[in-house]
């Protein structure tokens, strides 16, 4: 019998890639890994990496890597200790080629010396500077310390494309070689070896540079990364000893003193304390935690002793999380990196037509070959796209690491971008505009019954919800020592109530809508009075009979009034959809400051909703926080999670606001505003310098020197202009 095909389980690597020296490199190795079988891959020029999703099995990573050599750049698999090596790897590289940077600049210090002669006397040449001195000198800093550039060029070329590394060593070798042959076979002409020498130092500065600034742009990972202890105390054999924190395990009690940092996520076993988890949700005060509450890996105990138990260690805690997260949104794509993919994959060879152009342009014009090297060599220079490949990637990870500090998490630099262009947020009533810790405040029982078989069968009823409501109505019963009755045939009607057996006689519990549609009739007067003060009512039916009313109250959050206002000066409409009844939804938008709201929806109603708003032309996010909101947020262009709602909200959303709090809903689309202008500004800068630049070098108009260094720092710039966004502040509650 023939077997049916198996589904092919796709896989994900992150390859560290060396020798790419601009963004038509990247380009070119994303280029040759997508040209495999069922692979994607996405090249950060910025990070250094190739995001890789690969059909395993059928391709071994060793292919990958066989590729990205083929295409003239080298690359590895991760390494056990991952960034820790690659970090050691970077700073020995760093100081590598600060030596040899230092050694470039003392050769072509005399150079200098001769150019600002020349630009004093008007003359070509120095006495003092004999032509065979010049070349002895040029002749290292060309094939010693510019073997980089031949060396990139060569592996650029070999894989079929071009890379700044061809800029620089064809710029470069035709003013060294037309030099020599001057000084070495008498040709009629000016040296320009002082041009070759500076380019290569000057873009070798440029290199350091841009270098240490990228190394402070990536820093939020090692941030966070250095909030974690490096050892824990633990109970073994009843004493304590202090151990490594990769050797905790799951259910080893550790101890944590005042003012200590907790080494893993647990469980307060004993002791009582106030924890700063700043790190991790962006809130500034302390919470309080006892026995049974959770903490987490990295945050400060501020005062008291804490006995724990680990409850996730290692890759499970919530900052090793968020370090992925944040790991996952440096290394993505925006779309607005496309224009720069498109213009860098093109740029290199469109650049030597450009200088081809130029040097037979100047040749015809004046009849001496000579004359025509210097803008060839200038047009090659300044032409290099390094800062067009560092103007996006750059920006999203100073973002997104400022994101993480703030407790905004993005998924991925899609996200980012979406989160600043939507025009109309909808939001969730429980858990989003309210606390999230509704209370029980009245029980109305019917005649011939009392609150604690209400009770009762109500807790039975809620237990194993998940929502905060049936929350409230398990804390108040526990609180009254009422133990909840036997269910059976459980049954979720969604965003209506629960149906099942208690006790072996059929009960119900829900909305008044639902219980009446069921055959029982509340009190409408009752209900009505305390929906009227923003209270949820919710109706409980056992054995046939009506056995009362709940009714709830989640009071607004202080901040969210102040969020609404500050998303509405922003220029988005805030609209609430909420499955709670009418009356209860008009007082909480009347209080938060919302004038569009709609009640008594279920999940699939706020999707629907969601969709017809996204027809109308609107650009919606939707922001929730249970198990209920995640058809909403799976239907919004941009979706926010509650930090403290359930697993499956979270995982629906492209934004996890850690903080629990509608101002970060704000924080998240400030953010991607800022990060936004700052790409806008770096594409600019980086258009506008190649556009401007290449005409006056064409034009005769500019130094090669002085493109070189024009080149450099461009780079810089760039990598610096994203750097203005570690400024960027969240909002104060």
């Amino acid at each position: 019998m023939k077997q049916p095909p198996t589904a092919t389980r796709t896989a994900v690597i992150d390859l560290p890639i060396t020798g790419m020296t601009c963004a038509a490199c990247a380009a070119r190795i994303e280029k040759t890994l997508n040209r495999l079988p069922e692979v994607r891959a996405a090249v950060n020029f910025a990070t250094e990496k190739a995001h890789i999703e690969y059909p395993a099995g059928r391709i071994a990573p060793e292919e990958l890597i066989g590729a990205v050599r083929k295409a003239g750049y080298d690359a590895q698999l991760p390494a056990p200790d991952g960034d820790a090596a690659r970090k050691a790897e970077r700073l020995a590289a760093y100081r590598r080629d600060l030596r040899l940077f230092t050694i470039s600049a003392l050769l072509t210090l005399p150079f200098l010396v001769l150019m600002l002669y020349m630009l004093a006397t008007g003359a070509h040449h120095a006495a003092w500077l004999p032509p065979m001195a010049q070349l002895l000198i040029a002749t290292p800093v060309q094939f010693w310390i510019g073997s980089r550039f031949y060396i990139g060029a060569y592996h650029a070329l070999r894989g079929g494309g071009a890379n700044m590394d061809v800029l620089i060593a064809l710029g470069t070798s035709v003013a060294y070689f037309h030099s020599a042959a001057v000084v070495l076979l008498g040709f009629d002409g000016h040296l320009y070896f002082e041009a070759a020498a500076s380019i290569v130092t000057l873009v070798f500065l440029g290199k350091l540079l841009e270098s240490r600034a990228r190394a402070r742009a990536s820093s939020a990972i090692e941030e966070l990364l250095r909030l974690q202890p490096q050892t824990a105390r633990i109970e073994r054999d009843g004493g304590i000893v202090e151990i490594p924190v990769a050797e905790i395990r799951r259910g080893d009690v550790f101890v944590v003193r005042p003012g200590e940092a907790l080494p893993v996520d647990g469980r307060v076993l004993d002791g009582r304390s106030s924890i700063d988890e700043a790190m991790l949700t962006g809130e500034s005060l302390p919470v309080e935690k006892t026995a049974g509450s959770p903490v987490y890996a990295a945050t400060l105990n501020i005062q008291g002793l804490l006995r724990c138990s680990a409850t996730d260690v290692g890759a499970d805690t919530a900052l090793a999380g968020i370090v992925r997260l944040v790991e996952e949104a440096q290394g993505s794509k925006a779309p607005i990196q496309r224009l720069a993919d498109a213009v860098s994959g093109v740029f290199v060879p469109v650049v030597v037509a450009l200088a081809v152009l130029t040097f037979a342009g100047w040749w015809w014009h004046s009849g001496a070959w000579t004359e025509a090297l210097v803008p060839a060599v200038a047009v090659l220079v300044i032409a290099c796209p390094c800062a067009l490949g560092l103007a996006t990637p750059t920006a999203i990870m100073v973002g997104s690491g400022a994101g993480a500090r703030a407790g905004v998490l993005i998924r991925n630099a899609e996200a980012l971008e979406r989160a600043g262009h939507i025009d109309t947020l909808v939001v969730d009533k429980t858990g989003t505009l309210t606390r999230g810790r509704p209370a029980v405040t009245d029980i109305v029982t019917a005649a011939g019954t009392d609150e604690e078989r209400l009770l009762c069968a109500a807790a039975a009823l809620e237990t194993g919800s998940e929502h905060p409501l049936a929350r409230a109505v398990l804390e108040h019963a526990r609180s009254r020592r009422i133990e909840a009755a036997s269910v059976q045939d459980f049954e979720a009607v969604a965003g209506k109530g629960v149906r099942a057996s208690v006790d072996g006689q059929p009960a119900l519990l829900g909305s008044p809508k639902f219980l009446a549609a069921n055959g029982f009739t509340p009190d409408e007067q009752a209900i009505a009075r305390l929906q009227d003060q923003g209270k949820t009512v919710i109706g409980v039916a056992r054995g046939g009979r009506l056995l009362g009313l709940i009714a709830i109250s989640d009071p607004l959050r202080p901040t969210s009034r102040t969020a609404v206002a500050a998303l509405q000066a922003l220029g988005i409409e805030v609209i609430m959809l909420t499955g709670d009844n009418r009356r209860t939804a008009a007082h909480i938008a009347r209080e938060a400051g919302i004038t569009a709201f709609e009640a008594e929806l279920l999940p699939q109603d706020k999707a629907r909703r969601i969709n017809e708003l996204a027809r109308q032309g609107r650009r919606v996010g939707m922001i929730g926080d249970g198990v209920n909101d995640a058809p909403a947020l799976a239907a919004a262009q941009v979706s926010f999670a509650i930090g403290a709602g359930s697993d499956v909200a979270i995982h629906t959303a492209d934004v996890t606001l850690m903080r629990s709090d509608l101002l970060s809903a704000v924080d998240a689309v400030s953010l991607s505003r800022a990060t936004f202008r700052k790409i806008r500004q770096n594409l600019f800068f980086a258009f506008v310098y190649n556009v401007l630049g290449i005409p006056l070098a064409a034009a005769g108009l500019l130094n090669p020197v002085i493109a070189g260094a024009a080149m450099a720092m461009s780079s810089v710039s760039v990598v610096g202009n994203s750097l203005l966004l570690k400024r960027w502040k969240p909002v104060k509650p």
